[in-house]
């Protein structure tokens, strides 16, 4: 490789077939955490991810459903929080996320911005979101839109996740949900189920690649750097 000089040969290496499929898969269930972005008692953020649970638990997934309901605003509180903590413990849980968010002046609401800033990008030497997958929806009050669900997968992309594909955008949320907050049958129900159906495959596909899938050259560089130094420094 005499032409890419700018290269450290010992960090460089070549992905391979072998290498991402070597490990043996998990046979444990998917482990899917869903976040809504409503505080209201009839949340339609939060029906839409109830739905979404009884979907994935019908695909084998385990679920949890995280209430946002006392949490409190980024950095208003030290991250010790209970509530901080439940929702930091939740994530390191995940192998797969659901973010659903109501469309609020053509973007996501601060009740789902404040869950997705509490939660790190590095806590502790683990970085609690990279490698894992997500779903994206967004449900409005009025005609079909698609900002809020592309405002969360540019923070999906921050958060080194791995955003599937297909997404969800329900218009007129309130037409969609029956007496017993139900989702009607409809195209747009036939695509949450899809949306579903595409983040259990792509977690299955993930899960026990994700450490191999985010090795970066740069930060084996790095960290050859770090440790020739440590090694190569002068006594005191």
């Amino acid at each position: 490789m005499t032409d890419l000089f700018n290269l450290d040969d010992n960090c460089f290496q070549v992905p391979g077939v072998d290498r991402v499929f070597q490990d043996q898969p998990s046979t444990h269930k998917p482990r899917i955490l869903l976040l809504y972005g409503s505080l209201r008692a009839r949340s339609f953020s939060r029906l839409a991810v109830e739905e979404a649970a009884r979907l994935l638990e019908a695909m084998g997934a385990e679920t949890r459903i995280f209430d946002p309901r006392g949490l409190p605003l980024p950095d208003a509180e030290p991250a010790e929080h209970p509530k901080v903590q439940e929702l930091r413990e939740l994530a390191q849980w995940s192998e797969g996320m659901v973010w659903c968010s109501p469309e609020r002046h053509g973007a996501m609401t601060g009740i789902m911005k404040a869950q997705i800033d509490w939660i790190p990008l590095a806590l502790g030497g683990v970085r609690p979101t990279q490698g894992k997958t997500l779903a994206v929806m967004q449900v409005s009050g009025g005609s079909q839109s698609f900002n809020t669900v592309n405002h969360l997968r540019v923070l999906g992309r921050w958060m080194r996740m791995v955003t599937i594909p297909n997404q969800s955008s329900v218009p007129k949320a309130f037409l969609e949900f029956d007496d017993n907050d139900r989702m009607k049958p409809s195209p747009y129900y036939d695509r949450i189920v899809d949306v579903m159906e595409e983040l259990v495959k792509f977690t299955l596909l993930v899960r026990d690649r994700s450490d191999y899938l985010t090795d970066r050259y740069s930060e084996r560089k790095e960290s050859a750097e770090e440790v020739s130094r440590r090694v190569n420094q002068r006594t005191m």
